[in-house]
């Protein structure tokens, strides 16, 4: 069986021993040796201050993803937390940057990958917030900025993003129908995976009188933490616990 591999969301953090670990086993696993590819959908870190982190934890996970690339293609676009992750990291992990929407053909068909934040649009906010820091001047400027100083930058943005999703409805913060069908005709897809809103669930529709899919991916947790996979041949797809 050949098989690609999906994941997103781990949040991974030096606060969060245990989801690094089973990181660890995951891509040491033959799951992933297996595998023609992983696509990690963003959010594979907590916060990523920069590339040039000298932290031993940085260096712990580029080492693991650069022992899986030996034998597995590595593939990765960034999230709303890991949006300074550069080419000197991928490379240094063997690891390929994606543009923040990207189709692949799988069975033969096209499918669309996105992190997932981008169609989240009922959220104005936080809309507004995501394109200023995906702006090349606030990612110049916060690369100026000394380790210690992006640190606590980094703090203070998870914070007040806790905050500002205390007092929001779920509806805001979940994907925004139009904007999801809008994104699929744009790249002529009947299939989008993505992650993000920490919903996991596969959701069937019509687009444009055709079948149409959307698998979102599931966040990682000490308690459960999922991978998709699916066959290259049939396009089957099937959620691994890791």
């Amino acid at each position: 069986m050949s098989y690609i591999l999906f994941i997103s969301d781990l949040h991974l953090s030096p606060d969060a021993p245990a989801i690094l670990q089973q990181f660890q086993r995951f891509l040491a696993s033959e799951t992933v040796r297996n595998a023609d590819a992983l696509y990690i959908l963003g959010d594979l870190f907590d916060a990523w201050i920069g590339d040039d982190d000298p932290s031993p934890f940085a260096a712990q996970v580029r080492n693991l993803l650069k022992q899986a690339g030996q034998h597995t293609r590595l593939f990765f676009q960034h999230g709303n937390r890991d949006f300074l992750l550069g080419e000197d990291f991928a490379r240094a992990a063997n690891m390929a940057l994606l543009p923040e929407e990207h189709v692949i053909q799988i069975a033969g068909k096209p499918v669309l990958l996105l992190h997932g934040d981008q169609l989240c649009t009922d959220d104005k906010d936080y809309q507004q917030a995501r394109k200023l820091f995906r702006s090349p001047e606030f990612q110049a400027q916060a690369m100026a900025m000394s380790i210690p100083q992006r640190i606590q930058k980094a703090a203070e943005i998870r914070q007040m993003s806790g905050e500002a999703k205390a007092v929001k409805s779920s509806d805001i913060m979940d994907v925004n129908r139009q904007t999801v069908e809008a994104k699929m005709r744009k790249h002529g897809v009947q299939q989008l995976i993505h992650g993000h809103t920490h919903r996991p669930d596969t959701h069937h529709f019509q687009l444009d009188d055709q079948s149409a899919e959307r698998i979102v991916l599931a966040d990682w947790a000490v308690d459960a933490a999922h991978a998709l996979a699916i066959d290259t041949d049939t396009g089957a797809a099937t959620s691994i616990t890791v």
